[in-house]
């Protein structure tokens, strides 16, 4: 009976976090309603747009430090507050390398907090080093595909191997989301990589103009930064399912 009455508390518990995580979210569902309702192809630059841009995001981050604390500042929190000042950045076009720099701090802030003890400890199976070599294939892949179109871009002295070393650390972020077996978090980084691609695809030129293709980067990308927050939370309560699974 006591272990029913666990069992029942428990799923209880998880149902009023599911609810009070849902209500905490809202503003940011609503921010981002709000960027694509006034969103615009030849919308321009101007604090207001580079606002109402970032803003989902920073909401983002005062869901996890309201969560988690201060301490997520250097995590989760923290790569959510740079990766708002990357996406004023990108609103000017001539900040591309800030922003990029930006992004990059903020891969860096999610993978050590994918490293830390906030996420339960599992050993690495044989999938999971299939799955780094099939992102390190992908990434490397695509990064020499861009080559060529880096070589003819303004600043290619810079962008070059800035584009290289960020690619290099988004894939190591995609690969320690994998170790964290968190659906959220991996899905999360995954759609990042989704966004940044698509993004790059646009601003270098490799293909033709798309239709509302910055949409396309928008949604993937405000979705990679929900789940990622999502998964940050729910880190301690799957930890704490985990050490109880070791025990028994």
């Amino acid at each position: 009976m006591d272990i029913l009455e666990t069992d029942s508390y428990d799923k209880r518990q998880r149902r009023n976090m599911s609810c009070a995580l849902l209500f905490s979210l809202l503003p940011f569902f609503l921010s981002s309603a709000l960027y694509f309702y006034f969103w615009t192809p030849d919308l321009v630059p101007s604090v207001v747009s580079a606002g109402v841009k970032s803003a989902p995001t920073l909401l983002l981050a005062v869901v996890v430090l309201s969560w988690n604390g201060g301490q997520s500042v250097l995590g989760v929190a923290g790569g959510l507050i740079f990766s708002a000042v990357g996406d004023c950045c990108l609103v000017w076009p001539e900040l591309f390398i800030h922003g990029m720099g930006a992004f990059a701090v903020a891969h860096l802030l999610y993978s050590v907090t994918f490293l830390s003890s906030r996420y339960a400890t599992y050993s690495a199976s044989s999938l999971n080093h299939f799955l780094y070599l099939i992102l390190l294939i992908v990434g490397g892949a695509f990064y020499i595909y861009l080559f060529p179109f880096l070589q003819k871009a303004p600043n290619s002295d810079l962008l070059t191997p800035g584009v290289g070393i960020y690619f290099i650390l988004i894939t190591i972020m995609a690969a320690l989301a994998i170790r964290t077996r968190h659906a959220a978090t991996l899905l999360g980084s995954l759609s990042f990589m989704v966004s940044d691609a698509s993004l790059a695809l646009q601003v270098f030129k490799v293909l033709p103009p798309i239709e509302h293709g910055q949409i396309y980067v928008m949604v993937t990308y405000y979705l990679a930064q929900l789940l990622i927050t999502v998964g940050d939370i729910k880190a301690v309560d799957n930890k704490d399912d985990f050490l109880k699974w070791k025990r028994s």
